[in-house]
């Protein structure tokens, strides 16, 4: 099943996300054979990273919420809001 992982950072979190960033790369590669997605959002001029949005593959939201968890950008108390979802891809078949 696939979930929608939306995480927004709190104002201000730039310097922890960049300082943050190794670790949590190598986190995401350690974990490609659940994310069918991910990439950083944008602020509204598409220069600077204001969040994350991944799209994950796991059996149950329980996986999915591991996953959020042990992200070291969350364990680093970067985001300020953290939402999952399930999600189901209909495009492109």
């Amino acid at each position: 099943m696939h979930f929608i992982l939306e995480c927004h950072d709190k104002d201000g979190g730039l310097d922890l996300r960049m300082a943050t960033r190794p670790e949590h790369l190598a986190y995401m590669e350690s974990r490609l054979d659940h994310i069918v997605i991910a990439g950083p959002i944008l602020d509204a001029d598409g220069g600077r990273p204001v969040g994350s949005l991944i799209i994950l593959d796991y059996p149950d939201r329980a996986g999915a919420e591991d996953f959020a968890a042990n992200d070291p950008y969350a364990r680093a108390g970067l985001f300020k809001s953290v939402t999952i979802r399930p999600y189901r891809k209909v495009l492109p078949a």
